[in-house]
């Protein structure tokens, strides 16, 4: 089963995007839909109705969180393991996604749905954020 790997530039300090990564009001935001979700070890989260969901087993705030993530199509005793890595950057940050074990029918998917849904959705929320505050600015 293969893995996914990418990078994420986010136009947040490390602080902020932990913040999206585990508040639930925030997720909303970027998602369009509620989350039950926790920075707490062992914490079990899901996303959109129930369809991503598993288990925090690792956090470090603002640096680093490991989930055990399961599919509702998938087999639920077989989670995928992903991890999400805050690195500063410049103004902003990088999140490094390290998605192990994905199955390969999902490989696309699941690809397109981190642009789309996930970490690229919250991308856009923080160069939404920016260019407001830019605008206020001026």
């Amino acid at each position: 089963m293969p893995d996914i790997v990418q990078n994420y530039e986010m136009n947040a300090k490390p602080d902020e995007v932990w913040e999206a990564l585990v508040t639930p009001d925030i997720i909303q935001i970027w998602s369009g839909d509620e989350a039950k979700m926790s920075e707490n070890i062992g914490f079990e989260w899901s996303m959109w109705g129930g369809q991503m969901f598993g288990k925090n087993i690792e956090v470090i705030p603002n640096k680093k969180l490991v989930q055990d993530w399961c599919y509702h199509l998938w087999d639920k005793d077989r989670p995928t393991k992903v991890t999400f890595t805050i690195k500063p950057k410049g103004k902003g940050s990088v999140v490094e996604l390290l998605h192990q074990g994905v199955p390969d029918k999902s490989l696309k998917s699941i690809t397109e749905g981190w642009d789309t849904y996930y970490l690229g959705a919250m991308q856009e929320m923080f160069e939404e954020k920016a260019k407001k505050e830019a605008q206020k600015k001026k």
